[in-house]
């Protein structure tokens, strides 16, 4: 039992303090919020249109395309996190194949920026 103790109460006691911390916002939030927003802080404001319209209604194909280059360098960023990690470690073609990669994104980067991918009108 002592061996247990030793080895799962820092689990234990970090798993306790992190529900009373989240408890602790979630109630000082509720106490602190304001309780009457304006129509323009509660209206629609991801896609441009009202959440409970006709699902077959047309949108701009700017949120389509904006929410696609969003996901493309977010999935950049999570190959770049492993491999800066475990940078000491990687051999030159782990480093060379990175930096095609990088390569491959910078010259997307720029043909989108220059088609006008990234203007909002």
């Amino acid at each position: 039992m002592e061996e247990f103790l030793r080895e799962y109460l820092p689990i234990v006691v970090f798993l306790g303090l992190a529900i009373v911390l989240g408890l602790v916002f979630i109630l000082a939030a509720a106490l602190v919020a304001v309780r009457n927003p304006d129509p323009e802080k509660v209206s629609a404001y991801e896609c441009g249109f009202n959440a409970f319209d006709d699902a077959r209604m047309k949108f701009d194909v700017r949120f389509y395309l904006v929410s696609i280059l969003f996901i493309i360098f977010d999935l950049e960023v999570a190959f770049l996190f492993p491999w800066a990690v475990a940078f000491q470690d990687v051999s030159m073609v782990g480093f060379w194949s990175m930096m095609v990669f990088l390569g491959v994104l910078t010259i997307g980067f720029a043909y989108e920026w220059k088609k006008g991918a990234l203007e909002w009108e």
